[in-house]
Order: structure tokens, then C-alpha cells, then sequence
């Protein structure tokens, strides 16, 4: 019975450890189902880009409250559960507040200290974000896409977070050991007072549920992560790595049209022969994307990164001016299907069975598609380098190139670009006409 509790402690950690670990498998081969590209490119600017914006949060503070508390909450969450490791040798070791017996009671005493004060203030910044989230209701989180998921995924988060602070502190409060030692106890020492009176069992009893529920809740947040929008804690960090580097609103062009355009201007390629053998494989299946097969992996990566901030909607100007574009839900949309498409892959076994669905028209309209004015304003609010427009341009793409399917607007500018060499209606013979008015 001594090593019951260390025996059910490994078999907890192995559990969620290991059930983390096969929702990495599932993550990785759904974002493995897209296209590959390659973005092994300018390393020493994409290492810049990942310590500025992921870790450094440099985007998130354009906006300076949010932003401020967002950085208090990241730096103060991730600090604290530098603890979980201690808590972690406890419970396999059967020790109690390992760190005591390795490093000096001073720096010991620092560290908790240092914690117990983020602690506080993690929890006071998570109030102000329910606050603003659920009583002040800024407009960009109660937009239409902001259903009831989305909405009570962001309130568990916050719930989660609150609560596992309030653990911990507790934890210190009723650890009569540690506040006897009156170091480190900074703002426990207060909480303790909640419960004078109480026999030092009972206190024991309080400590050890508050201990056994603070990693329980640790693991069960680390699991929730894959069903939440808060995945992208960990994939920020390859996100921003592999984010954009081409100037700001740079499209990127087709290479099988690319070449195509530079045969037809060149005066000395016949165009009745044959393709030159082994050329056949250069033109794609598909030109654009109408599903999330045919997006590249980045993108795909994108799409579960995307924290629903709804900074991107709120500075589309197709959205503010009440068009149905939200780049949000691009991004949702997108994770959505490609999160059923993960399902149909393992309900089949591994391979995908035709379900008559698609991301285009199932899940995205083509009202939304063609409200983008592809400013890239979108791209440039994203706090953690999401781009919303490359994928509004692909299934753009799909619709012109594949179906034929453009706005009558722009087939007509296409078609004057075609005949007359020039987006209006006029004969190229009358195009400079406008200089003897």
C-alpha cells in the first residue's frame, strides 16, 4: 500500500502522456495530407521570426491591454508549471518538495515566491479576459462564426486556467511544512489564514487533493489542447518559423502556367509540336483548391494554429463594411473539414472514402471568396503569422481555372485583356486616343 500512490501516478502520467502523444500522430498526418512545399528557405529570418513573434509576442502588443495581459498569462502559465517537473519527481519518487533537497532554501524559497506572485497575476489577467470576453462583449468575439463551441471553448480555457492557479496556491496554503518555513510563502501565508483552525490531518488532506488535482488538471489541459483553439500554444512556434518572408500582398504564381505564358511569348517555340517528352507531369491535377487535400501543409498548419482572435476579422475592410468575408472562419472552416477529413480516414481504415463533400461550397461560399479585396490586412494583424488570403486565393483559383466560374466583372476584364490587350473595352488601335483629349 506504501507505493500505491506512486504506482497510480505513473499509470495517470503514462495515460495522458500517451494519449497526448496519439493526438501528435493524428495532428501531424492530418496537416501531412496537404501539398507539399518548400519552405526550407532563409533560416537565420525564419529563427528571427519565431523568437520575435512567437516567443516574444511582438504582435500581440500592437494592441497594448490585451496584449500586456496576453504576455502576463503565456510567460506567467508557462514559468509556474516549470513546477510540474518537482511535482513530477514527487510522484514517481514518492518524494515530497524534491526541490528542497536540491537546491538551497533560499533559492527554493525564490522560485516559489517568484511563482505564487505570477500565480496572482495570471489569475487577475484571466479575470479581466472573462470580463471582456463575456460581460463587456467585444464585438470581434460575439461575431457570427463565434457559435456556441468556439464561445465555450475560449470560457473552459479561462475556467481551466483560473482554477489550476487557485490549486496550486492552495497547495502552499495548507503544506504545513513549506509555510513553516516561511520562505517562498508570499501569497500563500494569506491563504493559509483561510484555514486556521483546521487539524494539520486535515490540512494534509487538503494539500495532497489540491496536489493530485493540480496535475490531474495540468494533463487533462494538455489533452484538451487538440479539440481547442488553444493548440496554438505549441504550434505557434512552427508557424511563425514557417510563415510568409515574400513581401507583404506578393502572390505566388503557378509554375506549370508560368511556363506555359513564357512558350506562348516565345517567337521561337512551335506551337502545334508535342510536348517535350517527360513534361507531362509538370502540369497539376488541379489547378487551385476546392478541398483541403489541395492546399499546401503550411496551410493546413495555419488553420490549426489559428487562435479565433478575430484580429483578422476585425481589420478586414470586406467585413467591416458587412460583407459575409470573415477571415476567422476561413480559418475554422478549413480546420473543420480537414478535421473531418480526419475522421473519415480513420473510420476507413487509413484511407479516405468519397464523402460528396468539400471544403468550397460545403463549408466556404463563393460570396465569401470574392469579397476579398486580398489587401492582406488579415495576414498582417495575425499575432502568430496566419494567412488566411493565400487560401482565399487558391480556392479562387480552382473557381477561374477549373470551372470557369469568375464573377461576370472580371471575365469581361479578362476577356478586354485578351482581345484588347488592356482591362477596358476599347480597340488597341484607340487606346492612346485619351492624350488629344
Amino acid at each position: 500500500m506504501e507505493y500505491l500512490p506512486n504506482i497510480l501516478f505513473i499509470i495517470l502520467l503514462g495515460f495522458g502522456i500517451g494519449f497526448f502523444a496519439k493526438n501528435v500522430k493524428k495532428l501531424t498526418r492530418n496537416i501531412k495530407l496537404g501539398r507539399d512545399v518548400d519552405v526550407s528557405d532563409n533560416k537565420s529570418q525564419r529563427w528571427k521570426n519565431m523568437a520575435m513573434i512567437a516567443l516574444g509576442q511582438s504582435k500581440m502588443v500592437r494592441r497594448p491591454i490585451a496584449g500586456f495581459l496576453h504576455v502576463v498569462v503565456y510567460l506567467g502559465f508557462i514559468i509556474i508549471n516549470l513546477e510540474v517537473l518537482e511535482i513530477i519527481i514527487d510522484g514517481i519518487s514518492g518524494k515530497h518538495r524534491i526541490g528542497l533537497s536540491i537546491l538551497p532554501e533560499a533559492v527554493y524559497g525564490f522560485l516559489i515566491g517568484a511563482f505564487e506572485v505570477l500565480a496572482i497575476l495570471v489569475f487577475v489577467s484571466v479575470t479581466i479576459f472573462w470580463i471582456r470576453r463575456n460581460i463587456i462583449k467585444l464585438a470581434r468575439f460575439w461575431k457570427s462564426e463565434m457559435t456556441s463551441w468556439p464561445k465555450n471553448d475560449a470560457n473552459f480555457i479561462l475556467y481551466f486556467e483560473m482554477v489550476l492557479m487557485m490549486l496550486f496556491l492552495v497547495m502552499n496554503a495548507t503544506d504545513v511544512h513549506f509555510q513553516s518555513l516561511n520562505t517562498g510563502n508570499v501569497i500563500s501565508q494569506y491563504i493559509a489564514s483561510w484555514f486556521s483552525g483546521i487539524s494539520e490531518n486535515t490540512l494534509h488532506v487538503v494539500e495532497r487533493a489540491a496536489w493530485w488535482f493540480h496535475i490531474i488538471g495540468i494533463l487533462v489541459f494538455l489533452n484538451y489542447l487538440y479539440f481547442s483553439k488553444h493548440l496554438h500554444i505549441l504550434l505557434a512556434f512552427p508557424n511563425t518559423f514557417y510563415g510568409k518572408l515574400t513581401p507583404k500582398g506578393q502572390f505566388n504564381n503557378l509554375e506549370a502556367v508560368t511556363k506555359e505564358v513564357k512558350l506562348m511569348m516565345d517567337p521561337n517555340v512551335d506551337p502545334f509540336a508535342a510536348p517535350a517528352e517527360g513534361t507531362e507531369n509538370d502540369i497539376p491535377a488541379k489547378f487551385g483548391a476546392s478541398d483541403v487535400q489541395d492546399l499546401n501543409w503550411v496551410q493546413l498548419l495555419n488553420a490549426y494554429t489559428c487562435t479565433e482572435c478575430g484580429r483578422c476579422t476585425s481589420e478586414c475592410p470586406a467585413n467591416q463594411t458587412g460583407k459575409k468575408l470573415s477571415p476567422r472562419k476561413i480559418m475554422m472552416d478549413t480546420r473543420d473539414r480537414l478535421e473531418e477529413v480526419g475522421k473519415n480516414i480513420d473510420a476507413n481504415k487509413g484511407a479516405f472514402k468519397e464523402d460528396g463533400k468539400q471544403l468550397l461550397d460545403n463549408y466556404i461560399t463563393r460570396e465569401e471568396l470574392w469579397a476579398c479585396t486580398s489587401c492582406n490586412a488579415c495576414v498582417e494583424a495575425c499575432p502568430v503569422s496566419i494567412d488566411p488570403l493565400s487560401i482565399i486565393i487558391d480556392m479562387r483559383r480552382y473557381l477561374v481555372m477549373e470551372q470557369s466560374a469568375a464573377p461576370v466583372e472580371l471575365n469581361n476584364m479578362m476577356t478586354n485583356i485578351e482581345n484588347n490587350g488592356a482591362p477596358w473595352p476599347y480597340n488597341q488601335m484607340d487606346r492612346l486616343n485619351w492624350k488629344n483629349e
